[in-house]
């Protein structure tokens, strides 16, 4: 027996149906209209459609978004801020963003609060990893080579990255401290 034939399929979905689905997620998730309409479509091919016509999904995306459920300018601050305190820079941000179907106009707030957070994030990434200042041993070019591109991959700018990389260790490396000799344009 397959897990498809034990799982249980439900009833299928109809107007109000996905109506009250889209609300319960959107009470439970932060998202964006791009992945709540994303997510509706797969619970329809799911449990299928019962509908007399076809479901307007961007209507209904939309409907929650002026009801003020959804709002993407403050998904994609509230993906800044997260991403930003795990250390992942600019990049990362707009990658996720664009993966999460955030238009540009939605963008402005979060791409600032990246460009404010750019530095500190990457000191953040920088001690999570052990990477520069925070490594317990000195590093030979080839090791620096490495962190470069861990940054980098992070979504932080190459100056940024080699500037932090080419610190040498310090038993008790402050960020605080570090961000102001590392002014770095």
């Amino acid at each position: 027996m397959t897990l498809t034939n034990i799982r249980r399929k439900g009833r299928q979905l109809n107007d109000s149906s996905l109506a009250e689905l889209a609300l319960a997620y959107v009470g439970k998730y932060a998202t964006s209209r791009a992945k709540l309409r994303a997510y509706l479509s797969r619970k329809i091919r799911e449990r299928g459609w019962d509908g007399s016509k076809t479901p307007d999904l961007d209507a209904l995306a939309n409907r929650l978004s002026e009801l003020g459920y959804v709002d993407d300018a403050a998904y994609a601050l509230g993906k800044a801020r997260s991403l930003a305190a795990r250390g992942f820079g600019k990049r990362r941000l707009a990658d996720k963003l664009r993966v999460d179907g955030i238009d540009e106009s939605d963008r402005a707030a979060a791409d600032a609060h990246a460009d404010d957070q750019s530095l500190d994030a990457a000191l953040r990434f920088a001690e999570r990893r052990r990477l520069g200042p925070f490594a317990s041993v000195p590093a030979d070019q080839q090791q620096r080579q490495k962190w470069i591109a861990a940054m980098v991959r992070a979504g932080h700018d190459m100056a940024i990255a080699r500037a932090i990389a080419t610190l040498p260790p310090e038993p008790d490396a402050d960020a605080k401290a570090l961000k102001e000799r590392l002014y770095v344009r």
